[in-house]
């Protein structure tokens, strides 16, 4: 690392602390905090939904796929949550808005309560909290191994700088912070991502380079499934992640929740789809070029790392390194938001009856302890990553595998097809996916693509099973349901000469 680079990334780490206390001032109320008071723009919320949604493994794990096995990495790790996400965009987004919006709810578990009941509730909000201490602690881990890899920080000391900085804008700004940052890292990592392919593209002879690539490349790197990254893992992918990036990874939801309207937010949500599908073919392109430019590495999760350090002059490693930094700072600053919505406004009032009847300020003051709380002990986790199975042991086969069993009970729970399912259904489908996975991964030490789909399919078969087999429906059920099936907001419409007015 160059004095221009470090120049870059503190710059970069400068910026976001000022973008997170200029949020301070935007932020008076809980709902202020948690859900942007509802006035987030939708392309604001797009932007935000999709930085959120990926983070430094990217650049450290799924570089190492993309290395040894070729485009698969793209179709299940980023066209899977395009596609969920586009399907979000009309069953789950707007109802996600209508809960803020007519039901006053401010933390994606908050609505649990009433629909299912509070043990429910309190099961989806403990265990939820426990896997994304995990899945965050895997995040910093990845992030460092770049820092590391970059300049040599020791990896402690990466997982610091950047969880400290993070801690600093999502504590004081909330989620306007977060969304505002995002917006900025975004133009940032866009910055470094084109440079990074003009330079690929330099060293592979030019434009040419996007389609001669492939037939220099080995054969097997063009199949979109191999023996490990199946079909059937692809299909189970985009179930996952239909539940997981609609509100299943609750901060998500709080995007949804925050945009003005439901028409905003399903246009939100169709931006971030997009982005999902385009967008990391521009990251990812010097990925899949890597084995020809720097082949027989040791170790394919350095590949994007070693490639900015040998290919790109002084400064521009470092706005590399600010774009990388991006991905997981905007994931994890909006997940730390999440799970202080759900510490403060589901877990807290049922331990401690005085929150119940905190004033704003109390509030206020709670989430941001709640926040501190969690991202410190995430930072802690962070440093046993390797122990816990490495980065993409737990991003793949703990996160993908165990967020199935929360998310079913969550999303469907919504759907006025699922009415029938109650309290009963959730808790059962809830442990019998968690039950489903212990014996797949330890007992039977099964393969990825049965590790990862049987906890959704076995979630998925109970919670809708039980439901016709024992349903539950109760009157104040259908009263949630019915309520945000139905959309209220008055929408903008097109006049005759194509312009927009309000209905």
């Amino acid at each position: 690392m160059h004095l221009l680079d470090w120049i870059m990334v503190s710059a970069y780490f400068v910026l976001m602390v000022v973008i997170g206390l200029w949020s301070h001032s935007r932020v008076n109320t809980v709902s202020d905090f948690f859900t942007a008071g509802g006035k987030m723009p939708w392309w604001l919320a797009g932007i935000s939904h999709h930085m959120s949604g990926y983070s430094a493994v990217l650049f450290v794990a799924y570089a190492g796929v993309a290395y040894t096995d070729g485009i698969t990495v793209y179709f299940w790790g980023m066209a899977s949550i395009g596609i969920g996400v586009g399907i979000g965009s009309w069953l789950f987004a707007s109802r996600w808005n209508r809960l803020r919006s007519k039901l006053g709810v401010a933390s994606p578990l908050e609505y649990l309560a009433k629909r299912f009941n509070v043990p429910t509730q309190q099961a989806l909000a403990w265990s939820g909290s426990l896997l994304k201490i995990f899945d965050i602690a895997a995040k910093w881990f990845a992030v460092a191994t770049i820092l590391n890899v970059f300049a040599g920080v020791p990896y402690t000391w990466g997982i610091i700088i950047t969880g400290s900085i993070t801690l600093i804008y999502c504590t004081v700004g909330g989620l306007w912070a977060d969304a505002l940052t995002d917006f900025g890292q975004f133009v940032i990592q866009a910055i470094a991502a084109i440079v990074m392919l003009w330079v690929v593209l330099d060293k592979l002879g030019g434009v040419s380079g996007l389609w001669t690539v492939w037939g220099d490349l080995p054969p097997a790197h063009l199949n979109p499934t191999t023996s490990k990254f199946t079909t059937i893992v692809l299909l189970v992918y985009v179930l996952v992640k239909t539940l997981e990036y609609n509100g299943g990874m609750w901060n998500l939801a709080q995007r949804y929740m925050a945009a003005p309207n439901t028409y905003e937010a399903r246009r939100g949500a169709r931006l971030s789809s997009i982005l999902y599908l385009v967008w990391p073919l521009v990251m990812m392109f010097p990925m899949f070029a890597a084995p020809l430019l720097i082949p027989n590495i040791s170790n394919p999760n350095n590949a994007y790392a070693i490639m900015t350090t040998t290919f790109l002059p002084p400064g521009l490693v470092g706005l590399v390194l600010a774009g990388i930094f991006s991905h997981t700072m905007a994931m994890v600053s909006s997940d730390a938001n999440a799970i202080s919505a759900v510490i403060t406004r589901d877990m807290m009032p049922v331990l401690w009856k005085k929150a119940r009847n905190f004033t704003e300020s109390q509030g206020l003051l709670a989430a941001r302890i709640s926040t501190v709380i969690f991202v410190v002990l995430t930072m802690a986790v962070a440093t046993q990553a390797e122990k816990l199975g490495g980065v993409l042991g737990i991003v793949v086969l703990w996160v993908a595998a165990l967020m199935g069993p929360i998310s079913v009970p969550l999303l469907l729970g919504m759907l006025p097809a699922f009415r029938r399912s109650g309290s009963r259904a959730a808790l059962i489908s809830w442990a019998g996916g968690l039950i489903a996975y212990a014996i797949a991964y330890y007992g039977y030490n099964a393969t990825l693509a049965v590790t990862v789909s049987t906890p959704i399919l076995v979630s998925l078969a109970l919670f809708i099973g039980l439901g016709y087999l024992m349903p539950e429906r109760k009157a104040s059920t259908d009263e949630i349901i019915d309520t945000i099936d139905r959309d209220d907001d008055v929408l903008p419409r097109k006049s005759q000469d194509g312009t927009t007015v309000p209905a």
